[in-house]
């Protein structure tokens, strides 16, 4: 007889509409940096636009999911 229960994992985006997935942040990030370049082929201007949309992907896409997931784990205990 088999005592172990299986934990689900905690998968924060099943909470999030389509438009916040993943794939969509990815998806805007890139076409608003690319799209940036591809208008105004203004190396300096490309950059200042990444800044703050590589900010908005990286906590949207790591620190955001480690967050809900700690506090998913804090809240079961």
């Amino acid at each position: 007889m088999n005592n172990s229960v299986e934990t689900e994992k905690f998968n924060p985006w099943n909470y999030k509409p389509w438009w916040c997935q993943p794939w969509s942040i990815l998806l805007t990030g890139i076409t608003i940096i690319s799209g940036s370049w591809l208008i105004f082929r203004m190396v300096w201007l490309t950059v200042i636009v990444s800044i703050p949309i590589l900010t908005w992907m990286g906590f949207f896409l790591i620190i955001w999911p480690k967050l809900m997931a700690e506090l998913e784990m804090s809240n079961k205990v």
